[in-house]
């Protein structure tokens, strides 16, 4: 039994010469939650309003703490007016410095709680004499339940109720060594500091719901940008696998009718035309094997992955789909019409889609206008739209259309621009180049 006594006591002992190094690190070394700078998108908007308002109640309850600590029928002495200020000061302060702020405060309180003991007049045994001859420290309370209630919007809610005890102290004392007040007990005191910690740690906890909330939202659009650029990546490269698969299946099957169209073929054409055909089929092989991953289980049904891809002639048929929906569009062509890569003409397509598609997702009502250019170097396609006759019945929010464009226009080697027209539209140009040049060279 002893030696459990003994234990307890040699714990007991640590754990008190751990109370001062457990209070530094907590409510001193520990620093406190930053606040954004007024300069940085996301600081707070009512702080500039919330400093002023502070110092209107500093400046408010400086003349009520100075006549609290003024001994009774005497004047403002200068103890109690310079503790007074000091104590209206560090209020303000706590706004940068709470940990900082909230200890001048504490010390402070101790100091004015000697200043209101030695206001206290003697008592009379035989007649204590009324209990309003007493001081009473309202503004006390409000200056350091304010330095609490402002430490807590910025610490963790176990270093706060650290503080809410050491802030007990200087009203303990108080009411040791004065008379007990019907109006002012240290329940008040208690009550005071109890609320304003409680309401500084409900604001912080819901500063920083907020702020997890913003970042949350930032990370969830920005993994929804990566998401619909990885499917459209996707979507290209199934395509772009349609598109050589067709024409490596024409080189095998022409390479093995080519030397039934030559009346003496030699043995070395027939070798070469062999080799071309293996090779077309081997590198037909690999490109199934390496992109046929693409192919998700929701890839489309096997007759309509198996479609011709659409082109330049197939421009038509979707406007008169556009139309059929209430868009007005027209189309136009510039230049000398000539063949094209079914990569550029499948691109070319999917970029006046998408176009066509946003126009009638944001500008309800508007007009457009595609214009395809056929240039030496490469093909200009142009989608103008006129501004909306209404607003959109939906929030705009990320174009994730424009990924799509601009992908399958850096894809050829293109360019793509888009912007809103000087009339309120908006216009989507692209550049595809149709020859190995690059497009600094397009003109």
């Amino acid at each position: 039994m002893g030696a459990v006594t003994s234990s307890r006591a040699v714990r007991l002992r640590a754990a008190v010469r751990r109370v001062p190094r457990a209070l530094y690190e907590e409510l001193w070394a520990a620093p406190a939650d930053r606040v954004p700078r007024m300069e940085e998108p996301n600081a707070p908007v009512w702080r500039p309003v919330f400093l002023v308002l502070l110092v209107i109640t500093a400046v408010g309850v400086l003349v009520i703490r100075t006549f609290e600590l003024t001994p009774f029928g005497t004047s403002i002495g200068g103890l109690a007016l310079l503790v007074a200020v000091a104590q209206s000061v560090v209020l303000v302060a706590g706004m940068i410095r709470p940990v900082g702020a909230w200890w001048a405060a504490t010390a402070l309180a101790f100091m004015a709680a000697l200043v209101t003991v030695a206001s206290v007049p003697p008592v009379h045994p035989t007649y204590p004499g009324p209990v309003s001859a007493y001081p009473t420290p309202f503004a006390g309370a409000a200056l350091q339940g304010g330095a609490l209630f402002l430490l807590a919007l910025r610490v963790r809610p176990r270093r706060a109720v650290a503080a809410l005890a050491i802030s007990l102290a200087p009203a303990l004392f108080v009411a040791l060594r004065t008379p007990p007040l019907p109006h002012v007990t240290p329940a008040v005191a208690v009550l005071v500091f109890a609320t304003s910690l409680v309401l500084g740690s409900a604001l912080r906890s819901l500063r920083l719901a907020r702020k997890d909330l913003v970042v949350q939202s930032e990370l969830t659009a920005d993994e929804r940008a990566r998401r619909t650029l990885l499917e459209e990546r996707n979507r290209i490269a199934r395509e772009l696998h349609d598109v050589v698969a067709h024409h490596m299946s024409v080189i095998s099957i022409q390479a093995q009718v080519a030397p039934h169209l030559v009346e003496h073929p030699t043995e070395e054409l027939r070798e070469n035309l062999t080799g071309i055909r293996e090779n077309a089929l081997e590198a037909l092989a690999e490109l199934r094997r390496v992109l046929g991953v693409l192919r998700s289980e929701d890839a489309p049904a096997q007759s309509t992955r198996h479609a011709p891809q659409p082109g330049l002639d197939g421009i038509d048929g979707l406007l008169a789909t556009v139309r059929s929906a209430g868009l007005a569009a027209s189309l136009s062509t510039t230049g000398a019409p000539r063949p094209l890569s079914p990569g550029v003409e499948l691109s070319a397509y999917r970029i006046v889609q998408e176009a066509l598609s946003n126009v009638m997702r944001h500008a309800p009502g508007a007009r457009a206008d595609v214009v395809i250019g056929h240039r030496p170097a490469g093909l200009t396609v142009r989608v103008v739209n006129s501004p909306p006759d209404r607003p959109a019945a939906h929030s705009p929010g990320i174009r994730h259309g424009l990924l799509g464009m601009r992908e399958r226009a850096a894809m050829l080697g293109g360019e793509l621009a888009t912007g809103p027209t000087p009339d309120g539209g908006w216009e989507v140009t692209a550049i595809l180049p149709t020859s190995t040049e690059t497009t600094e060279d397009a003109p």
